[in-house]
């Protein structure tokens, strides 16, 4: 789910711009401080103990060769050439070479010191964007840890989950619950945004689910809660659709609330029936009206639950797979198990995009009934 904020804003003038950092910028401090950040980051702790043991002349030599070279391994390979191949060029554009009598060599320090300056800058914004990248990593592997098993085992029924984010995280929900009562609550849900900020919310989401749904019967209730404190903690113009289907074990019956989310499917025999949409998304009133659905699913009977991201997904031509692509592919498979079906629909996906950029997450739970 995509939220597109637009606001007009002047672009900043450029000579007051370079007035306003001059004044600010404490340039030998500030360079110090950046310096050492580069070491901090780039330098292997036996590189920094090296360093202790050396004098300042060779110091002053062999630590821009090192960060030189941390700099140089950690672009990829056509960024590597490009380095080298600028390197060369500004070196041969400047006075290079013999002078007219062929006696000593000229070299134009201006242009290797350009180099170099720019080269600076190069290496602080490839640390900050690897610093960024460890961290979004690192919250990829506590999303990969609070997602559920891909087939929890739920007597009388075949359940498949499946998320797969656009960017390293993603503001896609996906989680199921063991609930009091035999009973089992599968959450599907899709922040407004993306990246970081979405994850965040999305974390807060699943948590606040975790800790009011063993106290509710009643979805709607359920609902207005959870839109409560959403509602309440959430920045302004985020929110996020969200489906949560109730299922007990060991009998056919199914609850569902929606929230802003796009409209399961049901599956039954030869037919596919688009469920409804239901009540508004969290966080954009207070107050909404929530309404519980109640199903009663025999054998073979499927409940497919997805993000927009299954439908919006573009290819390279800019056309969507759309509802009428996912209608077309489920109507093909109904036969099979819910990890086939799960399958055979990700891979058709996949096919239509082809070599496009993903735009948005993509999240599929698919419930079928085995008894």
């Amino acid at each position: 789910m995509t939220n597109q904020n637009s606001s007009k804003k002047s672009d900043p003038k450029i000579g007051r711009t370079i007035r306003d950092d001059l004044h600010n910028v404490k340039i030998k401090d500030d360079f110090k401080d950046e310096y050492r950040e580069l070491k901090d980051y780039f330098l292997t702790d036996e590189r920094k103990e090296m360093l202790k043991t050396m004098g300042s002349f060779k110091k002053f030599f062999v630590l821009p060769w090192w960060l030189l070279k941390s700099l140089y391994f950690k672009l990829t390979p056509l960024r590597r050439l490009l380095l080298i191949f600028g390197i060369i060029f500004l070196i041969i554009s400047g006075k290079t070479g013999y002078d007219s009598d062929g006696n000593s060599y000229t070299l134009d320090v201006t242009v290797i010191l350009s180099g170099l300056i720019f080269l600076f800058i190069i290496a602080l914004e490839l640390k900050d964007k690897l610093h960024a990248k460890t961290e979004l990593e690192e919250g990829r592997a506590v999303q990969k840890a609070l997602m559920p098993d891909i087939q929890p085992e739920v007597s009388g029924w075949d359940i498949w989950l499946y998320t797969k984010p656009a960017n390293d995280v993603g503001g896609d929900l996906l989680d199921i619950l063991n609930l009091p009562g035999n009973r089992y609550g599968v959450s599907i849900g899709d922040v407004a945004g993306k990246g970081l900020s979405a994850a965040l919310l999305m974390a807060k989401l699943q948590a606040t689910i975790r800790a009011l749904a063993p106290d509710f019967k009643s979805l709607s209730e359920l609902g207005k809660k959870i839109n409560e404190i959403f509602y309440r903690d959430s920045l302004p113009q985020l929110f996020s659709s969200l489906i949560y289907i109730e299922i007990e074990s060991g009998s056919g019956m199914l609850k569902i609330l929606n929230a802003g989310h796009p409209p399961p499917l049901l599956m039954r025999e030869n037919s596919i029936t688009k469920l409804e949409k239901g009540a508004p998304a969290l966080g954009i009133i207070s107050s909404p009206d929530f309404y519980e659905k109640s199903f009663e699913f025999t054998h073979d009977d499927i409940l497919v639950a997805y993000s927009d991201g299954v439908t919006e997904a573009r290819n390279e031509n800019g056309d969507f797979y759309g509802e009428d692509g996912l209608n077309k592919e489920l109507s093909k498979i109904h036969e099979l198990n819910s990890k086939q079906i799960g399958e055979k629909l990700i891979t058709a996906v996949d096919i239509f995009v082809g070599k496009a950029k993903v735009h948005d997450d993509l999240t599929i739970a698919i419930l079928k009934r085995t008894r």
